[in-house]
Parts: structure tokens; C-alpha cells; sequence
């Protein structure tokens, strides 16, 4: 498939590059985003919010709230607040809701539960410095011995949260749930998006929600592919994330992946336009001219050109050594999935016919291959 060739294009500054999104939620908004700025984008969601079940539950546990008149509110998700009060609304309970979270000291743990907070009309007496529940537990430590807490909590909160509160002496702890997560794609799109970001045929993959990058894993390890998966994450994939909460389950599997000073998906669009356009982009001057690699697609003689997965780690390889030799061992070593001197040769082949002209790509004999520069 061939990327639209116009100049225009060239300039988008995610022009070339393939990213899978993986969310569902602000998910169109996410894709058209990068769209604008010229990605070619790959929208498997993986998970979902969705109400509870039995509201009932949701419903118990706020007439609980109301009845314990907790000093300390915790809130860690902006959804899930507002949730909350609109079920509280629709049951009768918003007004004795808001009575008693008026009385009590409120601490958010990042910006977006901040801005529901105030929303509603509250005021939050603290707010998490890097958006981790955990952080917050620690700045609140010496406050939370003898209270009476409620948390407001999500579906992937730290599994050992309620005991850590518990630790720090909470008393009366009333937890509020007020929804959870479902799959929101089949299985086999699942495995094949596992199968894309091991073979190097995505330059980069965006999670806003570490239950979605729980459910990769999960898939990935259902089918023995897991180290296969965090390898290519860590060295071909570029990983991109909303925030330290969402980063979290990557840095345990020694993923490192992009984490914006905001967590916001503006800033994450930001910050993967910046590295990208750093580390994925590598151009040479040629003797066809100037020639253009931004993942898998080459910008040459005002043509865009979709290479294989092979062909572009050979290019990438040639135009990083900017008409130098690069030998044959060390190009079949960069080769997905197969090493060897007829895997070589058929990659070139098939770059060479890929290219306006077969001789930009030279070979040097018993040597190896560089780019006619």
C-alpha cells in the first residue's frame, strides 16, 4: 500500500509512520488526531469501561459514605468520580452525597480526578505530585492514622491499596467501585496485534490505561509470546503512554516507554511526534537525491513508498551508514524472524524493485551491500 505522495504529506509530522491506538475510550478522537498529522493507524481496543452489573452494589456502598461522614475522601479517576455521582443523582442520593463530601478533606491522585472534583464543586485539599495512588498514600501518611476514609478507586488500582491504608491506620475504610473493565476486541485481533508488534510491522503502539496493557500481556503470555513481546517493545517498538499510572505495568515487564510531563493524550501526541521525528526518521542525500525513511515508508524522488518489514531494516541500516559498506553478516543479523545469506538476498531483491531505481542500493562484492551516494 502505497502513502499518499504529495509534499503536503511529507511535512505531516507523523507522515510514514505506523501506531497502533488500543483504546476505546476518546478512541476516535485519538485516531483522527494522529490521522491529521499523517499516521497510519491501527485501532484494535482492547478494553472498555462499563457500568457495574448490579448498580446496587455502587448504590450500597455510597449510603455507607453517607453514613460514615468520612475526614477523607480519595479519588483517583475522573471517570469513575462522576460516575459516581451520577448514579448517586439518579438514585436520590446526590444531595446527601454532596453534604457529607463537603464536610470532608478531599485528595486527588492527578489532574483529571482534579478537574471532575472541581466540576462538581469541590475543592481538593491535595493533589498527587506524579498521578500514583502510592504517592499520595505517602504524602498523606501522617493524616490518615485514626480517620475515617472512603476511596473512590478503579478497576487497576495497586493490588495491596486497601491493605496499605489499612497499614496506615484507616479506620471505617468504605471503598467505592464505581465501574469496570471489559474485553472490546475478539481474541484474534488481539493475537494479531501481539503478532504485528513482535515482527516490527508497528513503529510505534499507545495505551491510556494500564488494564489495556494488562490484557496484551495476558494474551501474549496465553500464547508463549510474551517475551518475544516486551523484547520488541523495549528495542524496535516505540511504546507510548498517558501517564506514570498507565506506564507502570510496561517498566515492570522493563519496558520503557514515553511518559509526557502532563498526562494528557495531547501531551503524548506531542511528546511521539518529538521522538519519532528524533529516532525514527533517518535521511541521506543519494544520488537519486534526498531519501527519506520514516518507519517503513521512504520519501524519494517526491515519491512515498510502503517497504516490507525486511526491506526496511536493510534500508534503515544503509542510510544510517550513509554510503559506507555494510557487510552481509551484520545485515542478515537485523533480519526479523530469519537469518540468512537467501533471506539477505531476497530482501534486496525485492527493496531494488521496490525503489525508482534498482542502483541505489549497490552491492559491493564479498563485502557486503551500501547506498550509491
Amino acid at each position: 500500500m502505497n502513502a499518499p505522495s504529495s509534499q503536503s504529506t511529507l511535512q505531516a509530522p507523523l507522515a510514514g509512520f505506523r501506531i497502533a491506538v488500543t483504546s476505546d475510550r476518546r478512541s476516535q478522537e485519538l485516531v483522527e488526531a494522529l490521522e491529521r498529522r499523517g499516521a497510519l493507524v491501527e485501532h484494535t481496543p482492547l478494553l472498555k469501561l462499563a457500568p457495574l452489573d448490579n448498580e446496587e452494589q455502587l448504590l450500597s456502598q455510597t449510603r455507607q459514605v453517607i453514613a460514615q461522614r468520612p475526614h477523607l475522601l480519595l479519588v483517583t479517576t475522573g471517570y469513575g468520580f462522576r460516575r459516581w455521582f451520577d448514579s448517586a443523582e439518579a438514585a436520590g442520593l446526590g444531595e446527601s452525597l454532596t453534604r457529607v463530601l463537603s464536610d470532608a478533606q478531599i485528595h486527588v491522585r492527578g489532574a483529571k480526578a482534579l478537574g471532575a472534583v472541581r466540576a462538581l464543586g469541590f475543592t481538593a485539599a491535595s493533589v498527587g505530585s506524579d498521578g500514583l495512588t502510592s504517592t499520595l498514600l505517602r504524602d498523606l501518611a501522617s493524616d490518615i492514622r485514626g480517620k475515617k476514609v472512603a476511596i473512590q478507586w478503579h478497576a487497576d488500582s495497586d493490588p495491596d491499596l486497601i491493605g496499605s491504608l489499612h497499614r496506615l491506620g484507616a479506620r471505617d475504610l468504605v471503598e467505592v467501585e464505581p465501574y469496570r473493565w471489559v474485553d472490546s476486541a475478539r481474541e484474534e485481533s488481539m493475537i494479531e496485534l501481539v503478532h504485528s508488534l513482535i515482527a516490527g510491522r508497528l513503529d510505534a503502539v499507545t495505551f491510556t490505561s494500564a488494564p489495556a496493557v494488562h490484557a496484551l500481556f495476558a494474551v501474549a503470555r496465553s500464547r508463549g509470546s510474551f517475551d518475544a513481546l516486551t523484547r520488541s517493545l523495549r528495542e524496535r517498538v516505540t511504546v507510548a503512554t498517558v501517564g506514570p499510572v498507565t506506564a507502570a505495568p510496561l517498566q515492570s515487564a522493563g519496558v520503557e516507554p514515553l511518559i509526557p510531563e502532563r498526562h494528557r493524550m495531547g501531551a503524548m501526541i506531542l511528546q511521539l511526534i518529538e521522538h519519532l521525528g528524533t529516532h525514527g526518521t533517518l535521511s541521506c542525500q543519494t544520488a537519486l537525491g534526498a531519501c527519506q525513511l520514516r518507519g517503513h515508508t521512504l520519501y524519494v524522488e517526491d515519491q512515498s513508498i510502503e517497504l516490507g518489514q525486511a526491506q526496511a531494516e536493510v534500508l534503515r541500516r544503509l542510510l544510517d551508514a550513509g554510503g559506507a559498506v555494510v557487510s552481509r553478516a551484520e545485515l542478515v543479523s537485523l533480519l526479523p524472524s530469519v537469518s540468512s545469506n537467501h533471506a539477505l538476498d531476497m530482501a534486496v531483491s525485492r527493496l531494488r524493485k521496490s525503489l525508482p531505481d534498482p542502483t541505489l542500493v549497490s552491492t559491493v562484492i564479498k563485502r557486503g551491500y551500501r547506498l550509491n551516494v
